[in-house]
């Protein structure tokens, strides 16, 4: 039930569902409708407007960088962990299926940072954490995706544990604790996004597993850049949703 509650938040906090909605209620769909045209001609403008401030590269970027500097991570160079906790979200699984090759998204730092932790000793074990979206194809799930990609960069497959229920941050947290706990793993490190650090701390602190933490995938910048970057772009408003969307999980 929370997985499906989850989903609907995030088209209850997407901008581009509440503009549908405010362009919608500015039509006059009867006749008599056109004596409310005041009325309609402020949804309209609102829903416009939000969509337009929305749309912007200096908004998502505002956003992006108070999530991503939100916390400081405490990854320890001089600590040999037992394991590593790889968050996933990762995998583009239903390309994967159809091209019959691994498809990554912008989240492939992730990977990258977790084989070469295990490559220069940092970490003994990963624990890649992520439930397929088909249950009935768990061959092209995720965390299975990711276990051959650290194979075939030459880490032993006796080094790469799969945990392939957790469909969400807090699943994230509790299916690792119960692995860590199984094998006495007591220096754990988690790596994700940097937007997604603070809920992702958080989440194993709800379940009482003390983690250090190492943010990656950073992709804000403090300056607003050129003029040009304040006229609305479809990337900017994908990456505002996703954030406030984040932000929601944060606070939940």
């Amino acid at each position: 039930m929370f997985f499906i509650l989850s989903k609907l938040l995030d088209v209850f906090l997407s901008p581009l569902s509440w503009s549908l909605v405010l362009l919608a209620a500015a039509v006059p769909w009867r006749r008599r409708a056109v004596r409310s045209w005041k009325r309609r001609r402020l949804f309209g403008a609102l829903g416009l407007g939000l969509l337009g401030l929305s749309s912007c590269m200096p908004v998502s970027q505002f956003l992006a960088w108070r999530l991503e500097h939100a916390t400081t991570p405490t990854y320890r160079d001089d600590v040999t962990y037992d394991a590593v906790v790889l968050l996933g979200g990762v995998v583009d699984e239903e390309v994967t299926e159809k091209s019959g090759q691994p498809a990554y998204n912008d989240n492939i730092e992730r990977l990258v940072m977790t084989h070469k932790l295990l490559q220069d000793g940092k970490a003994k074990v990963a624990i890649i954490s992520s439930a397929p979206l088909d249950p009935k194809r768990p061959e092209i799930g995720e965390a299975v995706v990711l276990a051959r990609q650290l194979e075939s960069w030459g880490i032993a497959r006796d080094r790469i544990l799969i945990e392939d229920r957790a469909r969400n941050t807090r699943e994230n947290a509790t299916y690792s604790q119960a692995i860590a706990r199984a094998r006495g793993y007591e220096r754990v490190l988690i790596l994700t996004s940097a937007f997604h650090m603070v809920r992702a701390a958080e989440c194993f602190a709800a379940v009482g597993m003390p983690v250090d933490t190492l943010a990656v995938d950073y992709r804000a910048h403090e300056h607003t850049g050129p003029i040009g970057e304040w006229l609305p772009r479809s990337s900017a408003l994908h990456v505002t949703s996703n954030l406030l969307s984040e932000m929601a999980g944060r606070w939940i």
